[in-house]
């Protein structure tokens, strides 16, 4: 499979993210750059089935190499906290969960 550019529904997700993020802390949100990143490693985990850099970059023909998705991954000032605190709040609200109980969220 080729992968050239992000899905549709994780663009359209990293946006309410990054609408999230403005709003929970004024300043946080992904640079366009780390947007498209963070797009393209979400569009190859969902199609290699995998978080494999090398797998990515054959997935992208060459345009996304090794040493630069990593290099991103581990140098970018990426506020990762926010980003997990907002992606739980925005699944929740897609879901419509409000509440649960324990022995329902440890049963699954």
């Amino acid at each position: 499979m080729l992968m050239n550019a992000s899905a549709t529904f994780i663009q359209s997700y990293i946006d309410d993210l990054n609408d999230a993020l403005n709003q929970l802390k004024p300043g946080a949100a992904l640079t366009r750059i780390q947007a498209a990143w963070l797009g393209t490693c979400l569009t190859c985990i969902l199609l290699m089935n995998s978080v494999c850099w090398a797998k990515f970059e054959r997935a992208s023909l060459g345009d996304c190499k090794v040493a630069a998705l990593s290099w991103v991954f581990r140098k970018a000032s990426i506020p990762w906290d926010w980003l997990l605190r907002v992606s739980v709040v925005l699944i929740l609200k897609r879901y419509g969960i409000t509440e649960a109980e324990v022995s329902q969220l440890l049963s699954s």
